[in-house]
């Protein structure tokens, strides 16, 4: 009976872990635990993310539909101001449209444009800064110093001039209809030089470590190489410099909708809801702008929180107690 106890015991200390027990048991859910900035930060942006998931079922009202517009309803306040209508808690645009709707729907965009940007800015910087840091040589001399000619430009400017071209090539209606898509493929695009680096900086480490050298002797191809071997142990900077990233293409989505050359007033974003309520903000109907501004203000800021604990967390040497 004696070695059938020890047999089990040492059968259940053998037992893998399964994911979710070494994650709870990991450096990053400790330390996480124990920020509680990280911990507040994360609840807004899951709060913020599932308002815009589901910005069709919160939304008292649909602002894409103009048939529910009503030109009598503009410009009303909140219900904390004299004047307002209950039907409309942070009042209403210069439409007539629900402003708690539009942010809901606007903050979507917002969300979409910056994650989808930043996916491709780390499909093209990711596969540059494999192939340079690793391959070298010249090749590691020309990708980098398209990369400096690149981050020698402003995204904003640079996108300023794009978006004028196309909107004056292709007439604002097809321009409207492709918005978004437009948006996405320029900030992504304008943008990959920095997640570039940053991989090519942790290749340069990585590719003289022995495992490298023993996938080499084992006849692995270098694609496999770069991408199974050495791009999993990049992943940390990657993921830091990511989160950064979406908070400043929501930044550039936001001024270019500010400028008028980014989504249109039909389909609005954060960024076009305070464009429209600017020339609105000295003649009393401030809430068209500062609402929806503090809303982009607190997006912003919560994802660069989150950027920081991420940084300090996955750079132990930066972590404070």
């Amino acid at each position: 009976m004696s070695s059938v106890d020890e047999s089990m015991s040492a059968s259940q200390i053998t037992k893998p872990k399964s994911k979710l027990q070494r994650f709870i048991e990991s450096d990053f859910f400790y330390n996480f635990k124990r920020d509680k900035v990280a911990i507040i930060s994360s609840i807004i942006f899951l709060i913020f993310i599932f308002m815009a998931v589901f910005a069709p079922l919160i939304a008292p009202f649909d602002p894409y539909n103009l048939q529910l517009l009503d030109i009598m309803d503009s410009e009303l306040p909140p219900v904390w101001e004299p004047g307002a209508d209950e039907r409309f808690f942070l009042g209403t645009d210069d439409q007539g449209r629900d402003l708690w709707s539009t942010i809901l729907y606007g903050m979507r965009v917002s969300l979409m444009i910056g994650i989808l940007a930043v996916l491709l800015q780390a499909l093209i910087g990711i596969s540059i800064g494999l192939v340079s840091g690793y391959v070298g040589g010249k090749t590691d001399s020309i990708l980098m110093r398209i990369a400096d000619v690149q981050l020698s430009f402003s995204t904003l400017m640079v996108a300023i001039i794009i978006l004028a071209i196309v909107q004056s090539a292709f007439g604002s209606d097809a321009f409207n209809q492709w918005a978004m898509v437009i948006l996405i493929l320029i900030i992504g695009l304008a943008e990959w030089p920095q997640i570039a680096r940053t991989v090519r900086s942790s290749v340069l480490a990585e590719k003289e470590k022995e495992y490298v050298d023993a996938a080499k002797v084992m006849g692995f191809s270098p694609i496999i190489i770069m991408f199974k071997h050495i791009l999993p142990n990049c992943l940390s900077p990657i993921f830091v410099i990511s989160t950064v990233q979406i908070a400043n293409a929501i930044i550039t989505e936001a001024s270019l909708s500010f400028l008028g050359l980014g989504m249109p007033v039909t389909e609005p974003s954060l960024g076009s809801l305070i464009s429209v309520g600017k020339q609105y903000l000295f003649s009393g109907s401030w809430w068209i702008t500062l609402i929806p501004g503090a809303f982009l203000i607190l997006l912003v800021i919560v994802i660069n929180l989150l950027g920081d604990f991420l940084r300090d967390t996955f750079n132990p040497k930066l972590y404070k107690d």
